[in-house]
């Protein structure tokens, strides 16, 4: 008896080792990272929402209090979003590149569509390379 669980539990562990892993979805990583984000803003947390910014952002706002300050005055709706959904996505370049729609109900009451644009980077991480806002909830199209 004990043979036949010996054998058996090598048999499970040589499948278990045979299945490869699943590769993370691109698209499900960077809508991940947009919630983390977000997330940080609603919470004021400045050096974490940073973080999630793509080199050519900290290039243009090398220091996490000067993008903080940038996001609060022109991106009023991703820095307090109301409710939000994510809208379509669209990959490009096997990955290279992954645009989301996420459309904002704004705590003005308007509604907005952002268009995030994320960037993977050298070491296979993304990062959120710009973000456009329009007004309304419309897609315009990715």
């Amino acid at each position: 008896m004990r043979a036949l669980y010996s054998v058996s539990a090598l048999c499970a562990a040589l499948i278990f080792v045979s299945i490869p892993a699943r590769a993370e979805d691109p698209v499900e990583t960077t809508r991940h990272i947009i919630e983390d984000q977000i997330t940080a803003f609603l919470k004021d947390d400045a050096e974490t929402a940073y973080s999630f910014a793509a080199p050519g952002i900290k290039a243009m706002y090398p220091d996490k209090g000067v993008f903080f300050a940038m996001v609060k005055k022109s991106y009023e709706p991703v820095y307090h979003p109301g409710n939000y959904a994510f809208g379509r996505s669209r990959s490009i370049d096997n990955g290279a590149m992954i645009y989301h729609e996420v459309l904002i109900a704004g705590r003005d009451g308007k509604d907005w569509t952002a268009i995030y644009q994320m960037m993977r980077q050298p070491d296979g991480d993304y990062k959120i390379n710009g973000v456009q806002i329009v007004p309304n909830t419309d897609s315009k199209g990715i």
